[in-house]
């Protein structure tokens, strides 16, 4: 008996865990913690090498060094916003959900508990929308290596022609990220290709992948909340129309 009692017990339980938003949380902490280690961490390989092989001026790149140390405050920032939100949402998920109400035999729906969840709702949509921006943008230095390593590529499939290989070019100028009067600007021929062979290209490079994929997790993190705040909402408003909502 006291098995049996215990076994119920723990089914009641498991009944109310909200899975959706559980998952949504997790793929969340993962998604937020790959894209801001690592692009925090990219951000700074960047600077050394714009450093090294770009520029021979400080004054050059002291507006990218500026650049680079706003968005890693940036970084700490959204970290620390995404684990609180993320915490509310689940927070939310629990004691909306259906399998809870259940569960504690609470069929009662506040107008409070309403509003929040309609609250929650909004909010996550347009975090879903912005982040999607940030999603699109984090592929952008990804773009910007992979433009690199073909050039250094093609360097090496041409190596026996130098005349024509000091033609090819990687201009960080062009792409914005240093002053049309910065000296030399680029990295040409033979000096491109030793750069693409160093183990900090290939770290920046893996580091900027990483940011990109945790910045896709965490998208699909915020799309299953949009999806499990609607529903608990629903819910929520079904039982309002049954009368089970008084004010609070």
């Amino acid at each position: 008996m006291w098995l049996k009692g215990c076994y119920e017990c723990c089914m009641r339980c498991l009944g109310g865990v909200p899975y959706a938003s559980l998952v949504a949380t997790l793929l969340c902490f993962s998604g937020i913690a790959l894209f801001c280690g690592c692009g925090h961490q990219a951000l700074t390989e960047t600077e050394r090498l714009i450093e090294t092989y770009f520029a021979r001026n400080m004054q050059d790149y002291i507006t990218l060094a500026y650049v680079i140390q706003y968005f890693q405050y940036i970084i700490y920032s959204l970290a620390s916003f995404f684990f609180l939100y993320c915490i509310v949402l689940l927070a939310e998920g629990v004691y909306t959900t259906s399998a809870v109400r259940q569960t504690f035999r609470e069929f009662r729906s506040t107008v409070c508990g309403r509003c929040l969840s309609s609250s929650l709702i909004i909010i996550t949509y347009i975090l879903a929308v912005i982040w999607l921006l940030v999603f699109a943008l984090s592929a952008l230095p990804v773009y910007l290596f992979y433009n690199m390593y073909t050039t250094c590529h093609t360097i090496n499939v041409l190596s026996e022609t130098p005349s024509s290989i000091n033609q090819l070019c990687f201009d960080a100028r062009q792409y914005g990220l240093l002053p049309w009067n910065a000296m030399p600007g680029k990295a040409c021929g033979m000096t491109l290709a030793n750069l693409c062979r160093t183990r900090e290209f290939f770290l920046t490079y893996d580091l900027y992948i990483a940011a990109f994929a945790g910045a896709g997790i965490t998208l699909l993190a915020l799309l299953t909340y949009v999806v499990s705040t609607t529903y608990n909402f629903a819910v929520l408003r079904y039982l309002g129309r049954k009368g089970l909502a008084p004010r609070c």
